[in-house]
């Protein structure tokens, strides 16, 4: 009897296994948020953020100041694959133009930039640039980033990023493609935006998705 009971065990473990590992989603469009200071949803590590109304409804704005690179943390925190897509909205002025980003992983994770400034639309990790590719970005239109990082195995992590005007559909193939071997893949998504334009940059509609750590 114990031995035809261990398989139907380890069928129910497995299954509730899978079950818990059900990733956790999060979506931010700003509508229910007050005005101003942004909520606790939102941990801001650098820099000044504040809710504005913008197109008719509302977005989370990144305040001209210091140059510094101003981000904040999304969500819970991940223990293992973790995704975050983003519209952004950017304003050039003169030849300066907005630098931003989204992040993965706290804030020495992968990170895909919007380096407009150079068109060049950067995969980083930590300080690292990893891989670099062609940007087209227009002045005072909304835009759209998406990064997924997905845990395969143990020793294998698939690195997907993408970039398109919000105005359009989603782009099938990936514009950057990365392996990993050595991430730990623990840390919130994040978002990041330096006003060299001294005007603000604005994020809307981020969704992320994370394979977050098991209730204690």
């Amino acid at each position: 009897m114990k031995a035809r009971f261990l398989p139907l065990l380890l069928s129910a473990l497995a299954i509730t296994a899978t079950a818990s590992a059900e990733p956790k989603k999060y979506a931010y469009d700003c509508e229910s948020w007050e005005l101003g200071e942004p909520p606790k949803d939102v941990f801001v590590v650098e820099g000044k953020f504040n809710v504005v109304a913008k197109d008719g409804g509302k977005a989370l704005q990144v305040e001209v100041g210091e140059l510094t690179d101003s981000n904040a943390l999304l969500g819970d925190s991940a223990a293992g694959s973790a995704s975050i897509e983003a519209k952004v909205f950017g304003t050039k002025q003169g030849r300066s133009v907005p630098k931003f980003a989204v992040g993965v992983h706290g804030q020495s994770g992968y990170r895909l930039i919007a380096f407009a400034a150079r068109k060049e639309l950067q995969l980083t990790k930590g300080d690292e640039v990893i891989k670099v590719v062609p940007l087209t970005w227009k002045s005072d239109e909304w835009f759209k980033l998406k990064l997924e990082v997905k845990k395969v195995d143990e020793k294998k992590w698939t690195i997907t990023a993408k970039a398109w005007p919000a105005s359009g559909e989603e782009p099938k193939e990936a514009l950057i493609t990365h392996e990993d071997a050595t991430l730990k893949g623990q840390g919130k998504c994040s978002i990041w935006g330096t006003t060299f334009s001294n005007t603000p940059i604005l994020f809307d509609d981020v969704k992320i998705e994370i394979d977050a750590a098991p209730a204690k």
